[in-house]
């Protein structure tokens, strides 16, 4: 089954030093672009973090220190990734948690505004647990009744989850699914912005998973004390939070969209009070002048006054 794309549609896969989207780094990237007509491009490419690749991570993912010393990094390459991503939707397998963050992570570090705003992110790893809940190897093995082989390796798993994406249309192509408040859809259908909405039901504002939007689709914080509380309201209750969370350990996207929230807040409670103000404040009324009395009439007396006061 073919994908029916109204843009491209890039499946991504990142091998990092680690799990930590705050202080990990990027060693490699497959990207598989695939375009409204069908067609394919790839761009895949491994980046010298520069830093050390901890043995654990470079035996699952097969990279090491070596494989990448002499590679470009990331700051050199993010301008041509960015734009390679620049016209696409996103996908990936467990994307939405761990790639799309970690690599807004790395274009923040490099200084390259990548924005995330208009695009769909469609994570075959939420459609998968969500229907089956298995890992990648076992989700390829069911849907496309193959074994995967060079797993862990970036392009061998982009490629694998597009394959599984498309089997998955086909599989729950019309079968129904009941979410946890009893609501009963077709949600896997051929078409990017309905995938985006069903692979995205934790509706995240940082990816991360620190903040989310609530049934009124107002961002929240997701951790906690203040979780489920809207981050507007912490921010009034507790101006310092967001000091808190600007100088804490959270990922620089994190912080970003914190940011935008706090000046758009600040900005809207100022108009607030200007408005208020200005109701407050009384009509200028322009001082009354005294009316003019009458002239009174010249009198011989008044002219002999002036003669002596100018000696005439």
């Amino acid at each position: 089954m073919e994908l029916h794309l109204k843009r491209p549609l890039a499946f991504f896969d990142l091998e990092t030093t680690g799990v930590n989207i705050s202080v990990d780094r990027i060693v490699e990237i497959s990207i598989l672009k695939i375009l409204p007509d069908g067609k394919e491009k790839v761009l895949t490419m491994r980046i010298n973090p520069e830093i050390p690749i901890p043995a654990e991570s470079s035996m699952f993912h097969g990279v090491y220190d070596e494989d990448v010393k002499d590679m470009p990094t990331f700051k050199e390459s993010a301008r041509e990734i960015a734009d390679f991503l620049a016209d696409a939707d996103l996908a990936g397998y467990n994307s939405n948690k761990f790639d799309v963050p970690m690599l807004m992570e790395e274009f923040l570090r490099a200084g390259v505004d990548f924005s995330l705003k208009g695009r769909s992110f469609v994570d075959v790893q939420n459609i998968f647990h969500q229907m089956e809940q298995r890992t990648l190897k076992a989700a390829y093995k069911f849907y496309c009744e193959a074994d995967l082989t060079n797993a862990h390796t970036a392009e061998a798993d982009v490629r694998a989850t597009y394959e599984v994406l498309k089997a998955q249309l086909s599989k729950y192509e019309n079968v129904q699914f009941e979410d946890k408040h009893g609501n009963v859809s077709i949600p896997v259908v051929n078409d990017v912005d309905a995938l985006h909405e069903f692979t995205n039901l934790s509706k995240p504002v940082d990816f991360a998973g620190r903040l989310v939007y609530d049934a009124d689709g107002d961002p929240v914080i997701n951790f906690g004390k203040h979780k489920g509380r809207k981050v507007t309201e912490v921010f009034d209750v507790e101006p310092s939070y967001y000091a808190w969370m600007q100088n804490g350990d959270f990922p620089l996207y994190t912080k970003k969209v914190l940011e935008e929230i706090w000046n758009a807040h600040r900005n809207q409670k100022k108009e607030s009070n200007r408005n208020q103000q200005g109701e407050q404040k009384q009509p200028y009324q322009k001082p009354q002048q005294k009316s003019a009395e009458p002239a009174k009439p010249i009198t011989s007396d008044m002219l002999a006054q002036l003669q002596g006061k100018f000696g005439k």
